[in-house]
C-alpha cells in the first residue's frame, strides 16, 4: 500500500498522510499510475457529469477539464511545455535541447503546446458531452474514468523500451518496473477497452506512437517526456471516445 499512497502523493493533489519512503519505494510507486490514475478520472468524470446537469454542454467541457486540473494540479502541463521548448530548441541546435528543457523559463513553443492542450481537451469534453447529451452518459462517463488511468499505464512501457535522457526523475523508475507489469495492465487496458468502451483500445496506438516520436526529435525519455506522453495519450484517448462513439 505504501507504493499506491505514493504513487497518489506524486499523481495528484489528494490530501494524503506523510509516508516513510525511500528512494527505492519511490521508485516502485510506478507499478500503481494506473491505479492513481483511476482517482484522477473519478474527479473528471464526476466534474463533467455535473457539468452535463446544467443542460449546457460547455459548461459540462469546462467542469470537466476544471476537474482535471484540480486533481492533478496542472503537473504534466509542465512536462509538455518543457518537450514543445526542447523539441524546437533541437529543430535548430541539438546541443541547446537539455539546457532548454531545464530551463525554469516558459518559451513560446511551451505557451502554445499547454494553451492547444488544454483547447484541446475543452473541445472534446464538449463533444463527448454533446454526443450524449440525449443518450446514454453513464457510458460516456465510465470511458472517460477510464482515460486517466489508461494514460498512466504509458510510462512503464516508456521506461523499459526508451534510452532514458538524463539521470533524473524518469530514469528512477528503470529498475522497479518490469515486463511483467507492463502485460498486466496491458491486459486490463484491453479488457476495459471491450467492456466499456473499444475507442480506449487506440492507448495501444497512441503509447508506442509518443514513444517512437520522442526517441526521434528528443533521443529519449525524461520525466518531461512521462509528463508530456501522459497529456498527449489522454487526448488521443478523448479524440478516439468523439470520432469512434
Amino acid at each position: 500500500m505504501r507504493g499506491l499512497v505514493l504513487a497518489l502523493q506524486f499523481l495528484t493533489r489528494l490530501p494524503l498522510p506523510a509516508v516513510q519512503a525511500d528512494a527505492g519505494d519511490f521508485a516502485r510507486s510506478m507499478r500503481w499510475f494506473p491505479v492513481a490514475g483511476l482517482a484522477v478520472g473519478a474527479a473528471v468524470a464526476a466534474a463533467w457529469r455535473l457539468g452535463m446537469y446544467t443542460g449546457d454542454t460547455w459548461l459540462a467541457a469546462l467542469f470537466g477539464l476544471a476537474g482535471w486540473a484540480a486533481i492533478t494540479g496542472a503537473l504534466h502541463l509542465d512536462g509538455l511545455g518543457d518537450v514543445a521548448d526542447g523539441a524546437g530548441a533541437a529543430h535548430k541546435d541539438r546541443a541547446r535541447m537539455s539546457a532548454v528543457m531545464a530551463d525554469p523559463h516558459v518559451g513560446s513553443f511551451a505557451v502554445v503546446a499547454v494553451v492547444l492542450q488544454l483547447l484541446a481537451k475543452l473541445v472534446l469534453l464538449h463533444a463527448l458531452a454533446a454526443g450524449h447529451m440525449a443518450g446514454q452518459v453513464g457510458g460516456a462517463v465510465w470511458a472517460l474514468v477510464l482515460v486517466p488511468p489508461l494514460a498512466r499505464i504509458a510510462p512503464l512501457v516508456w521506461t523499459l523500451t526508451l534510452p532514458p535522457l538524463h539521470e533524473g526523475l524518469g530514469s528512477r523508475f528503470r529498475s522497479a518496473v518490469g515486463w511483467g507489469h507492463v502485460i498486466g495492465w496491458s491486459v486490463a487496458a484491453l479488457a476495459a477497452g471491450l467492456l466499456v468502451a473499444p475507442a480506449l483500445l487506440a492507448v495501444f496506438l497512441a503509447v508506442p506512437a509518443w514513444g517512437w516520436w520522442l526517441k526521434r526529435r528528443i533521443g529519449g525519455i525524461s520525466g518531461d517526456g512521462h509528463g508530456a506522453g501522459i497529456e498527449v495519450v489522454e487526448t488521443a484517448l478523448l479524440l478516439a471516445l468523439v470520432v469512434l462513439r
